[in-house]
């Protein structure tokens, strides 16, 4: 079923009422269950990742690497899309793939938001300017061991995009109603060192959306509808 995505106001409203609520819970030490996620006993916060959807077991282990993206929703006025990019193919992890800009949080780098902004520069070169930062979605582990900080900002159009050599091979920009419609969430699977370990999967035009990408679209998705995704 096709549903109309929200507005940039009742976007930006959602996204700082799940930030609100996670951040209430972690500072008075609640215990956190939300829509079957772990729970992270450091901060007594919720965290998604490559484990999602397998059997117990399979989280990496600490400790992971700090590292921060840019969920960037572009904002075209009438609609808004999430800018995407494909990683060069030579890269040694996730090569081909296709993310969101960022990497790891460097000791300088102020904030998550901070590397993921300077990041997105580096990567795209998207001014930080243009960039109205609105709130964070869940952590989310990787199984190569990075612990991934998803922050959500509108992104001004017609900025120039330069991808920065051997890091970057494409962007491209997929319909935020496309992300809300759950009919286009997958769920597959692939034998990896002799286990089967399922992930979500958004197939888009000739585009194979999968693993932390997917995972941290359909969060985007749980926050802007209000619903739990399948397989949950």
């Amino acid at each position: 079923m096709n549903r109309i995505a929200p507005d940039r106001a009742r976007i930006a409203e959602r996204i700082r009422d799940s930030q609100s609520h996670l951040d209430v819970r972690r500072s008075s030490g609640m215990a956190v269950s939300q829509m079957l996620h772990d729970e992270d006993p450091a901060t007594s916060g919720p965290r998604r990742g490559d484990h999602d959807l397998n059997e117990i077991g399979m989280r990496p282990k600490p400790p992971l690497i700090p590292a921060a993206v840019l969920v960037p929703l572009v904002d075209h006025g009438e609609r808004l899309t999430v800018l995407l990019t494909e990683r060069a193919a030579d890269l040694r992890a996730h090569a081909g793939q296709i993310s969101f800009p960022g990497g790891r949080i460097d000791p300088d780098d102020a904030s998550p938001e901070a590397a993921a902004l300077r990041e997105a520069e580096e990567e795209i070169s998207l001014p930080p300017a243009s960039v109205e930062l609105v709130g964070r979605l869940d952590t989310y582990e990787v199984r190569t061991g990075f612990e991934i900080t998803p922050v959500v900002g509108f992104v001004a159009p017609g900025f120039e995009m330069v991808y920065e050599p051997g890091e970057v091979a494409d962007a491209f920009e997929v319909p935020l109603d496309f992300i809300l419609d759950p009919g286009n969430h997958e769920r597959q699977s692939r034998v990896f060192q002799g286990k089967r370990r399922y992930f979500y999967v958004l197939p888009y035009e000739d585009r194979y959306i999968w693993g932390a990408t997917a995972g941290m679209l359909v969060n985007l998705y749980e926050v802007l509808t209000g619903e739990t995704a399948r397989w949950r």
